[in-house]
């Protein structure tokens, strides 16, 4: 028995340890760069472009093998079932003499002679060192490392998509909570009305149909919280699902918004057009395309390389055993010639295709600065606007919390002051919220 209470004294203290360790969890809060670190390091698809990085950096290595000798080793052996054979006739040499009445023919009957042997094998190497080939193993090589930069400002371009979509849904969470808390204070106020009513009503001052009217807003403004925690746990969830934080929520940490300095708008365009990672991309697709006219012009040149090896037979008694021989080797398809004109008309075509795309991204990533910078200036003047309209509340709060002191109002007229307190942040703070991710925006289309 009391082994079995030790064991249970156990299991309750781990399962209460194990319990504030999942509080503490969930308990952390997150700020921006932090969220951003996380969604960097556990993004799949981020992972997938390092993983293609490295698979064209091996073709690179893989292509680099064709500048040098080439070597094939072969060998082979035969059985040969029936062997030639020589007969060289009796006197075939001539005639010796010994006496005149005594001459002995040379040879002196039929001799046979066998040819080869039954078994045979050779073996050999031989080696292809190619020369004229080798500028279009350059131009190859040229391509492979474009294909390589390509990957790399994908992948640089996925960086800031995924940055840009953490600062969406981060500043997005805390401009929601912020209006949840505006929603709260409407609610607490349409309350007080509705209970207020409901004294007014025991007390013979209203009719029910001034109660159903606040019951209303009372509803409308529960629906409006549950909407605003649905908004706010979809967020809260592509969160997680960007980050892979193992946790069942997040607690963000609130920013103070602080206004930053803008330059001027050419000035943007002009770094966007060298720095945003379409633009470099579609130069590179510009690049790649030049190197494949370049690569369909080097193939009219011939195939010419030196050759060389050696090689070793048995069962062949008129040939040498050793045979190590040197050469030049040539080769040139006369059909290619007709060919690689049409060959190079598609490059010469995907040439003028990059051209477009890179006027065409020209013009959108403009568009994109313009509408994007509007969007900064418009900003600055509802934040203008808002800090005043808040000043104001505060003020129109303060007075309603010294009537309240001195007992000159209602709960009501304090709650209403308060709800539209609430409002007046909400809007300030989704104000200088829009600017910020109007700036985020702006540095991300100029590469930073």
């Amino acid at each position: 028995m009391k082994h079995y209470i030790k064991h249970l004294a156990l299991l309750s203290v781990a399962f209460i340890c194990s319990c504030t360790l999942l509080k503490a969890q969930d308990g952390q809060s997150y700020t921006l760069e932090q969220l951003k670190d996380a969604a960097l390091r556990n993004n799949h698809t981020l992972a997938i472009k390092e993983w293609q990085i490295k698979e064209k950096q091996a073709k690179i290595k893989e292509d680099e093998v064709k500048k040098y000798p080439s070597a094939t080793v072969n060998g082979n052996y035969l059985y040969n079932v029936n062997l030639g054979e020589i007969t060289i006739p009796a006197g075939t040499i001539g005639e010796l003499q010994l006496s005149p009445t005594n001459t002995v023919l040379l040879p002196g009957t039929d001799k046979d002679f066998t040819v080869g042997q039954h078994s045979n094998f050779t073996i050999g190497m031989l080696a292809y060192q190619p020369i004229t080939q080798q500028v279009k193993i350059k131009t190859g090589l040229d391509i492979d490392k474009t294909e390589v930069a390509v990957t790399e400002k994908e992948r640089f371009k996925i960086t800031l998509q995924i940055k840009q979509a953490i600062d969406k849904l981060y500043y997005g969470t805390l401009i929601a909570q912020k209006q949840l808390e505006e929603a709260e204070a409407k609610l607490a106020l349409a309350t007080s009305k509705l209970a207020d009513q409901e004294n007014a009503q025991l007390a013979g001052k209203t009719i029910t149909a001034d109660k159903a009217g606040l019951q209303a807003a009372v509803a409308n403004e529960e629906q409006s919280i549950l909407k605003l925690n649905i908004q706010i746990e979809d967020y809260m969830g592509d969160l997680l699902n960007l980050t892979g934080i193992n946790a069942r929520s997040l607690k963000l940490e609130e920013i103070e918004p602080v206004i930053q300095q803008i330059d001027a708008l050419e000035g943007y365009k002009t770094t966007a057009s060298s720095s945003n990672a379409d633009m470099q991309i579609a130069g590179l697709n510009k690049s790649k395309a030049l190197l494949g006219i370049k690569a369909a012009k080097q193939s009219n040149i011939p195939d010419l390389g030196l050759v060389g090896g050696y090689s070793y037979q048995y069962g062949n008694p008129i040939l040498p055993s050793n045979i190590p021989f040197l050469g030049v080797n040539l080769k040139w398809n006369v059909q290619d010639i007709f060919s690689n004109k049409q060959v190079l008309k598609q490059r010469q075509f995907q040439l003028k295709q990059a051209e477009e795309h890179i006027q065409y991204t020209q013009q959108q990533v403009n568009n994109d600065i313009e509408k994007t910078y509007r969007k900064i200036e418009q900003s600055k003047q509802l934040i203008a606007v808002a800090q005043k309209a808040l000043f104001y509340q505060k003020e129109a709060f303060k007075l309603q919390e010294d009537k309240q002191a001195a007992g000159l109002n209602v709960k009501t007229d304090l709650l209403n002051a308060k709800s539209l307190l609430a409002k007046s942040e909400a809007e300030m703070y989704a104000a200088q919220l829009s600017y910020l991710i109007a700036v985020s925006d702006l540095k991300i289309l100029t590469g930073q």
